[in-house]
């Protein structure tokens, strides 16, 4: 099928690379400008621009698509069908209506559960035992449109939002290629869905990563998936100190206050309800390190306060 595809990050670039293995022409590639990355602000291209540059495929960088400026090229360019997949600008219906058969995006979630922005990692935060993708077809809303097709992720209670990002991105790519030529054949019937339990996930920042030790051991478990690899979960410690978990897990607690260390080796620490394992914590400018040599380095013992 002749596709205009819109997409910007990681995701969107896998998704990108599939389509273009399973044969499809791509006759453009949109995507946000190229952004100053690093200490150095060099000016960096996004992912799918690279790779739409290797297939020699025109790419077009606007501001906005809401203005119409680009109504005409988009009509120029004639595509069958757009697909979306993380762009990050509102397409308005104008363009909507251009494609034969519309526009798609790929979400990664059970819609119409987590619209917005970080569905992968709110479902981490939350505890969710599964997640998914869902193939929409798109209206003028944010994640609002009609379903053409959901499939079912589980995610594993250790996991964290990185290494789920990992795998719903190569489920989503191949969600994508199998529902494209239903959708040129007329197979598949729209869902419409249920507003009424739509639920929102939006950005994170690193001022919600805060987590407190009177919270419950799952909910710090959570968190520190949730918030890995960004921003980072953290707490403030009894010293005023602030201190990045990258990964921990829960353990038994017999009561204790919340922030009483319980154990060294590994470092383990009372909650609210429950305790926790600090396996790898990261100190103020300091590199990461496992839980055990951060104690050790503190001379922190039993009953201490952390």
């Amino acid at each position: 099928m002749r596709i205009l595809f819109m997409g910007t990050p990681d995701i969107a670039a896998e998704c990108l690379k599939a389509l273009y293995a399973a044969g499809h022409e791509i006759c453009g590639v949109y995507t946000r400008r190229d952004k100053p990355v690093g200490r150095k602000q060099v000016l960096t291209a996004p992912p799918v621009k690279e790779v739409a540059l290797e297939h020699g495929t025109p790419v077009f960088q606007p501001r906005t698509l809401r203005d119409g400026s680009e109504d005409e090229n988009i009509r120029t360019l004639a595509p069958e069908l757009i697909v979306v997949v993380a762009y990050g600008c509102i397409l308005p219906a104008s363009v909507l209506s251009i494609p034969k058969h519309g526009c798609i995006n790929l979400h990664v979630s059970l819609l119409p559960k987590y619209r917005g922005s970080a569905p992968v990692q709110w479902s981490v935060l939350n505890g969710d035992p599964e997640t998914g993708v869902s193939i929409m077809q798109m209206d003028e809303g944010l994640d609002t449109g009609d379903v053409l097709r959901c499939e079912r992720i589980a995610i594993d209670p250790e996991e964290t939002s990185g290494e789920l990002f990992d795998r719903v991105t190569a489920v989503g790519a191949q969600v994508l290629c199998q529902t494209i030529p239903a959708i040129e054949q007329g197979r598949l019937k729209p869902v419409v869905q249920d507003h009424e339990h739509a639920t929102l996930a939006p950005m994170l920042s690193k001022e919600m990563a805060e987590f407190h030790l009177t919270d419950t051991a799952e909910h710090i478990h959570n968190w520190v998936r949730g918030m890995n690899p960004w921003p980072g979960a953290w707490f403030v410690t009894s010293g005023g100190k602030k201190l990045k978990v990258n990964q921990c897990r829960v353990a038994a607690s017999a009561g204790e206050a919340p922030g009483t260390v319980l154990a060294t080796k590994p470092l383990t620490v009372a909650c609210g309800e429950g305790a926790v394992q600090l396996l790898q914590v990261v100190p103020e400018g300091k590199k990461p390190m496992e839980g055990t040599a951060f104690a050790a380095g503190l001379r922190l013992k039993t009953g201490d306060l952390l």
